[in-house]
Parts: C-alpha cells; structure tokens; sequence
C-alpha cells in the first residue's frame, strides 16, 4: 500500500479552505478507486489563524485529519511540524498543497504512476494553472521551474514578469530543478532524509532550496503536466509586497550560500549582491523606495544569517553545475521559447 498525506497548511483562509478542501477530500477518493495499492488523506495543518479555521475544522467529519498549531510557524516551520507529527504514521509520500489551490479531480493518479514508475524522482509536481485566469500558466511554478546562471529562478510558461497561456506547448513530462511549494508530492524519505523545509526561510524560495538538496544526493525533480491544478496565488503576500521582495532577495542568497561549493561560492555569490543591487538602484529611480530598502534589507541580514547556515550534503559524484541549472541568463533575450525548453526537457521514457 502506497499512502500519501495531502497536507493542506491554513493561516486565516477560511475562505479557501472551505471553498477546496471538498475538492482535494474527492480527488482522495478517487486516488483510490483508481489505483489499487494506492491511498491518500487530506490533513488540513492550521498555524494559529485567528479567523474562525480551527472551529470550522472541528466540524468536519473523521475522514479529514487535523492538526493543530499554537502559533503561526511560518511556511517551513508550519510543514516541518506537521510532517513531523506524520512520521510514524505510514506515510511514503508527504504532498504540499496551499490552501488556495483548486484541484481538478484525477490529478493525483498521474503523480502518483510517476512516481511508480520513476524510482530515481524524488520530487514531482503538477502543471500549475491561474485560477482568475484559467488559460494561463501560474507564476508560482507553471509547467516546472529552473534556476539560470547567477540563481534567478523561472519555469516553463514563466519568465521573470511574462506570463505565457497554455496551449499544451508543454505538456511533455519533464526533469525539472525545482517544484513549486504550492503542490508538490515528495517521497517521505527525501523529506526526512534531507531535514524538511529550512526554516531558516520562513517563506519564499525553500522549496527550491529543497529540491537543489534532494538533487545533491542524487535525486530527480520533474514536472508532469499530465496533472493539473489551479493556482489562485499571492495568498499569503501579493507579488508586489515589499516583504515578499525581502524574502526573495535574502533567502535566494541564502540558497545560493547552502547550495554551491565553497570554490565557486564567493564570487558567484558577490557578483549576484551586485545584480541585485542594480535591480535596487533601478527601483529608486523608479520611485518604488520601499523595493529598494528590501533588497538592502535582504542583503543586511544575509550577511549576518549566512554565519547560522550550514552548507548542505552532497553526493562526490554529484557535478556543482546540475544538468537543471541554465547556464545562461534570463536578463538577457534568449529567442524563441519553445525551443530554448525543448532543449531543457528529458524524455522520460529514456530514464
């Protein structure tokens, strides 16, 4: 029996939660009916919300779990905790599901056959679809995310700002550099073995830390559009929040800090400080102060957090450079975009 627990993390989203959880408790079911050998749970994990969530859980019947939490511990802190008091349960697969995520009903099974089939993945996801706009790829992870050369993440349908529509222009399954935390199946042993979610992060940018780790001890990451979900994002912060820009500029030096070999740690890094402190100066000129006081913020309190950070474990026969990482730059033009992925995609029957 393979099981998976479809944690939902809830902070204040009552409104979410009542108007998904019904549809994630179904694609459970169905989960099950459809594969044999195969089931999944719905738990919802609420971080201390103060808008009703924890009296609304306790209404719903035993089929969904509940955990309960005295305080908001943040994105990381909040899924380690509860993966955490999931441990001893039986669980194989651990699923991260935000709360604002609209699941359409079969889109387990072709996780879950991914999985089967792929012993070397340890990470999959779905292909992530705008809620509001339903023909377009999601910002928050699309059809699959990739880092570039100074550690600018993007995906497959998203480029910094631009937003590609869907028109199965990237419906092959492909292996991936990172999984959006929005939805995002993970084998228990990866999770555990790897230490959880850094919280370190509190938010933003830690699932792509994840998956660099998982990779470091030579697991795959892929993305398997086959499934689908919808994606109402910036739930929790909206995309133009000077917070989520602090986070974002300090945790993704933090990343980079974990996740390269010291040989190339010190210039890679230094040279990104100074991209990012472009990006800055062009924010001031713009009038956007507040943006620009995040990047020097995040920056600040990179340099004192680094000291904290230990530098993750990696397999010796694991090349710096993952076959994953682009190794060219998404400030510059680089053509046409359907063929720039191609060139990005495994075969998965190849593996």
């Amino acid at each position: 029996m393979h099981k998976i627990a479809v944690v939902i993390l809830n902070w204040n989203g009552i409104g979410f939660m009542k108007r998904f959880v019904p549809g994630v408790a179904a694609s459970c079911k169905i989960l099950g009916e459809t594969l044999p050998g195969w089931s999944a749970r719905t738990i919802i994990a609420d971080n201390g919300s103060t808008d009703g969530s924890a009296e609304w859980m306790e209404s719903l019947g035993d089929e969904i779990g509940k955990l309960f939490f005295d305080k908001n511990h943040g994105f990381t802190g909040g899924y380690n905790k509860a993966f955490g008091m999931l441990e001893t349960e039986g669980y194989d697969y651990f699923l991260l599901l935000n709360s604002d995520i609209e699941v359409t009903p079969g889109w387990l099974v072709p996780l879950a056959r991914w999985m089967d089939s792929h012993p070397s993945c340890g990470i999959a996801a779905p292909k992530l679809r705008s809620y509001g706009l339903r023909e377009k790829f999601e910002y928050a992870g699309a059809a699959g995310g990739f880092i570039d050369r100074w550690g600018f993440p993007f995906c497959r349908g998203r480029v910094l700002s631009s937003i590609e529509t869907d028109t199965g222009q990237y419906d092959r399954p492909c292996m991936t550099f990172w999984a959006s935390g929005a939805a995002m199946l993970v084998r228990r042993e990866i999770y555990s073995g790897c230490g959880g979610l850094d919280e370190t992060f509190f938010a933003h940018m830690e699932e792509i830390d994840l998956c660099w780790r998982a990779q470091l001890l030579g697991w795959q990451v892929w993305n398997v559009p086959e499934s689908v979900v919808y994606h109402v994002g910036g739930g929790a912060l909206p995309n133009e929040s000077p917070r989520k820009l602090y986070l974002n500029f300090r945790n993704n030096l933090l990343m980079l800090h974990k996740n390269l070999p010291p040989s190339r740690r010190g210039p890679f890094i230094c040279f990104r400080m100074l991209l990012d402190g472009a990006a800055g100066i062009i924010y001031l000129l713009k009038g956007k102060t507040d943006y620009c006081k995040s990047v020097i913020e995040a920056h600040r309190d990179f340099r004192k957090m680094k000291r904290g950070v230990n530098p993750s474990p990696r397999l010796d026969s694991v090349k710096w450079r993952l076959k994953t990482m682009w190794k060219g730059s998404i400030l510059l033009p680089f053509g046409d975009r359907m063929k720039f992925f191609k060139g990005l995609e495994e075969d998965a029957e190849s593996l």
